[in-house]
């Protein structure tokens, strides 16, 4: 699934208020899209890269390590269906199984209330 420039940035929203230098969770999240050390280790895995947990700070290397996980996890192989923009949300906010996850269903309500 090619997953359009407009929904990421509606995460970032979310996220961060699109600010690509954003730093939570007592450091453990970075960047726009508030990622974690080990979500960033993961795509880079997948994508056969050096990236590094500060690369989550540059909007342009985030986009492509978002874009790195959801080619490892939101796929329609593994989750044995279509994969569907509330599948990529509930799996950038909870993980691989996000998805799958009731806490995850707040956070893409806020997305679908961030997109109207």
């Amino acid at each position: 699934m090619n997953i359009p420039i407009e929904f990421i940035m509606c995460l970032a929203l979310i996220e961060s208020a699109c600010n690509p230098l954003a730093v939570g969770d007592n450091g453990d999240s970075l960047g726009m899209l508030q990622m974690q050390e080990a979500y960033v280790q993961d795509a880079a895995e997948y994508a056969n890269t050096d990236w590094t947990h500060k690369d989550a700070l540059d909007e342009v290397t985030a986009i492509k390590i978002f874009r790195a996980y959801m080619g490892r996890y939101a796929t329609p192989e593994r989750l044995g269906r279509p994969v569907t923009y509330q599948d990529i949300a509930r799996i950038h906010n909870g993980g691989p199984n996000g998805y799958k996850k009731p806490s995850t269903k707040v956070y893409w309500n806020k997305v679908i209330k961030a997109h109207e």
